[in-house]
């Protein structure tokens, strides 16, 4: 039974229910919609297929929200412009047709942040600039890697401090629709600070949905630990994060993340080009193999596929490849370092249950791990210490269930929670046992609360057989 999810995006290769019957049948957990290249039409038509198409596979499956942010692109571009290495290249603020010699950019505050001598990189680091002047709002350069430029192209200035908005008019539009839709995660692009994930939350409110903040920019790597603390889950978005750093540092800073998020109990997604060559190949590269099964060695979350499943050609087979590549590292894998239980807080009986649990699922072999639970906050407290059987998160709340696809090694049912705990217990079990998780006769660890409508009340632990 595969522990690590595997988060896809939708985009038009993938959203048709054709496609998506098959991608949730190969092992999608979480749907991405990429706000950053779909309007809330095309959005909200994704969101009710994926929903469709989980309710045709009878399990739940997350939909993530992911904003574009204010990544920084040029305007339009003529036709098969280009930028000769060696010649000046302006960047200029407002709205205009770019050529050779210069392009546009919408945030007009751009001269005011870079200096002479900060590097610029556009198109993922394809090509690159030196700051040389500054003058009444525009950027000259010169351009020291140089080649073909087209338009909406990103613009990166690593270790410049940008004073962007984290959250633009955009988000805010998109975010609206997608709180009124009811989706599942919201992921923030280009997170610099703890003080960014807190003022998307003061925008989500009430409705709880958890916040993914994407480690993808220099300010962030500085400000990890804090942004961890205030996250949901986090997102190590490789594709910017090796612009804004550089390649090697993008494995060292990988591993970093996933063991801070996992000793704070912090699920985390390791995204962007895994499958890359599956875009456009029925097959991955030897590579992209190891990367992906190196991520599971680490014990990630979730793994993530981008343009492979939005607009390559072999959507169903690369998430299929992916589930194989996990299953094979998961058999063969080192096993987890433990974690700290309760983070030196005496009265946190959760946590201490939740370690407890796994402890005795391994000394006793249990075929699973129940919890009943109201949050999701018992399972993903137990998953945080990977235990070695699966875990069964037994919800009354479907976006309960979908919110805990992303986190590892859990296993979302809706079942309603009886007041009465002998009726809540053979509920549960039942339960278990209609969904083919365990077998009659076969023993569980059961971790609840006396009251079980009281969210982080879990105080408990039974070892029943299922009837």
């Amino acid at each position: 039974m595969r522990r690590t999810k595997i988060v896809a995006t939708i985009g038009p290769a993938s959203d048709s229910p054709a496609v998506l019957d098959s991608l949730l049948a190969a092992g999608v957990d979480v749907a991405r919609l990429n706000a950053s290249h779909s309007g809330p039409d095309e959005l909200a038509a994704r969101l009710q297929a994926v929903r469709a198409a989980a309710e045709r596979a009878g399990r739940s499956v997350a939909v993530m929200l992911d904003l574009a942010g204010p990544k920084l692109r040029l305007g339009e571009m003529e036709p098969g412009a280009r930028l000769e290495t060696g010649t000046e290249f302006s960047i200029v603020p407002g709205e205009c047709v770019g050529d050779g010699s210069r392009a546009c950019l919408s945030y007009t505050e751009f001269a005011e942040d870079v200096a002479p001598g900060d590097r610029l990189l556009l198109d993922d680091g394809g090509l690159e600039l030196v700051v040389t002047e500054v003058d009444h709002g525009a950027v000259r350069t010169r351009v020291v890697t140089g080649g073909p430029i087209s338009s909406r192209k990103g613009v990166n200035a690593p270790g410049v401090e940008l004073n962007v908005d984290p959250i633009t008019d955009y988000d805010r539009q998109v975010l609206a629709w997608g709180l009124g839709a009811g989706i599942d995660l919201v992921a923030q692009s280009f997170v610099r600070s703890a003080d960014d994930v807190e003022r998307l939350r003061e925008i989500i409110g009430t409705s709880g949905v958890p916040v993914v903040s994407k480690i993808e920019t220099y300010a962030a790597t500085r400000e990890i630990e804090a942004i961890v603390a205030a996250s949901d889950v986090v997102m190590v978005a490789r594709g910017d994060l090796g612009v804004e750093t550089s390649p090697e540092e993008v494995p060292v800073l990988q591993r970093r993340i996933i063991e801070l998020c996992r000793e704070a109990g912090v699920p985390v997604i390791v995204a962007t080009q895994m499958l890359e060559s599956m875009t456009a190949a029925p097959r991955p590269t030897r590579a992209e193999a190891s990367d992906v099964a190196n991520a599971i060695f680490d014990h990630v979350d979730a793994v993530m596929l981008s343009a492979e499943t939005a607009v390559g050609a072999y959507p169903a087979e690369s998430v299929g490849t992916m589930a194989r590549i996990i299953g094979r590292a998961e058999e063969s894998g080192p096993p987890p370092a433990s974690v700290t239980t309760t983070h030196g807080d005496a009265d946190d009986v959760t946590a201490a249950v939740s370690a407890a649990v796994c402890d005795l699922a391994r000394e006793l072999r249990l075929e699973a791990i129940v919890t009943a639970t109201q949050s999701g906050a018992t399972a993903r407290a137990v998953a945080r210490h990977r235990p070695s059987a699966p875990v069964v998160a037994v919800t009354p709340d479907p976006a309960v269930a979908r919110r805990l696809c992303v986190v590892w090694g859990v296993h979302p049912l809706v079942v309603p929670l009886a007041d009465d705990t002998d009726l809540m217990l053979d509920n549960v079990l039942a339960a278990v046992r209609d969904a083919g998780l365990a077998n009659s006769g076969q023993r569980v660890a059961i971790t609840a609360g006396i009251s079980t409508r009281v969210p982080g009340a879990t105080d408990f632990i039974l070892v029943r057989p299922l009837p």
